[in-house]
C-alpha cells in the first residue's frame, strides 16, 4: 500500500527535523511531503527548539530524492540557493488513485480560498500550525499542524497518508491522535 508522510513548518529546527526524518523512515513511506516554511522561523515566531537552519538544509539535502516540497510564506530564493531540491512552487498536485492531492503551504490556498478541485480531492496545508480535517462539500481539507511550532495546545504533528486513510501522529511519541478515511 502506498504511503506518504506530510508535514509542515520546520522553521529551521534541527531537533524537530531529525525527529521527522526518523518518523519518515520508521513509517516506511515512499515520499516525504514538506508544505513549506523549512528554514526560517519568521518574525512573529519565537525560535524553535535547536534553531539551526544550516543543519536542517544539510539533513534535507541528504534525503532530496524522497522529497516533494512547496514554498511557504517564510521561504525565499535565498533558501533555495542552499537546497538541492526544488521548493519554490506555490503548490504541487499529486495523483492519488481517482483523486488529486493539492499540496500547498496555506497562505495562498486554504479552506477559505480554495483552488479548483473536484469532489473527492484533498487540499493539504500547514501554515496555521493546528491539525484539522474538514469536509468542504465533497473536497476534504487537511491541515497537518506544525512539526516545530504547534499552536493552541496541539502536538508537534504530521500526517501519514496510507491508502485512503489519513492518520495524524504526535511527532514526540509517535501516537495517533486523529484518524479519518478520505
Amino acid at each position: 500500500m502506498q504511503k506518504i508522510v506530510i508535514a509542515s513548518d520546520v522553521h529551521g529546527s534541527a531537533y524537530w527535523c531529525e525527529k521527522l526524518l526518523s518518523a519518515f523512515q520508521k513509517e516506511g513511506a515512499e515520499k516525504l511531503v514538506l508544505l513549506g516554511d523549512l528554514l526560517y522561523h519568521g518574525p512573529r515566531n519565537d525560535f524553535p527548539k535547536d534553531y539551526a537552519p544550516k543543519k536542517v538544509f544539510a539533513m534535507l539535502n541528504a534525503v532530496k530524492e524522497n522529497l516533494v516540497c512547496v514554498r511557504g510564506n517564510c521561504d525565499s530564493e535565498v533558501d533555495q540557493m542552499v537546497l538541492d531540491f526544488p521548493m519554490m512552487a506555490d503548490y504541487a498536485l499529486l495523483p492519488w488513485g481517482a483523486r488529486n492531492l493539492f499540496l500547498t503551504h496555506g497562505h495562498l490556498f486554504n479552506k477559505e480560498v480554495l483552488p479548483p478541485l473536484k469532489a473527492g480531492d484533498v487540499l493539504f496545508n500547514g501554515h496555521f500550525h493546528t491539525p484539522e480535517l474538514t469536509d468542504l462539500g465533497g473536497v476534504k481539507y487537511a491541515n497537518c499542524g506544525s512539526i516545530s511550532l504547534p499552536k493552541d495546545g496541539t502536538p508537534n504533528s504530521y500526517i501519514l497518508l496510507c491508502g485512503d486513510k489519513l492518520i495524524w501522529k504526535n511527532l514526540e511519541n509517535g501516537e495517533t491522535f486523529m484518524e479519518e478515511k478520505i
